[in-house]
């Protein structure tokens, strides 16, 4: 990651969280493990079967490391900012539904 600036508010902070994730095929990865992810903490909350909700973690995360990581070649914003880049990732999440960020 470059220089860490001081983020005061999501408003701030997503312009840069856009930056980190300029490789297509990286958003498309966070797209599906959010997507994923988002999946089976529905199951989880359907079915009862509450060991889903870790699973469900670690599969939205994965897809968003492997795109960082291999793609990108940044280190995840979720390591230093990680609630401004949960917030980020659902927000980049609805901008690629809405088309409002290309896939």
């Amino acid at each position: 990651m470059r220089d860490d600036p001081s983020f005061r508010t999501f408003g701030d902070f997503y312009p840069f969280y856009l930056s980190e994730h300029a490789n297509r095929t990286s958003r498309r990865l966070h797209f599906t493990g959010t997507s994923l992810g988002a999946g089976l903490v529905l199951a989880a909350l359907a079915t009862g079967r509450w060991w889903l909700l870790p699973v469900a973690l670690v599969q939205g995360y994965a897809f968003a490391w492997v795109g960082h990581f291999c793609f990108e070649r940044n280190r995840p914003a979720t390591f230093r900012h990680p609630w401004f880049s949960f917030r980020g990732d659902w927000r980049l999440w609805w901008d690629l539904l809405t088309g409002r960020a290309r896939f």
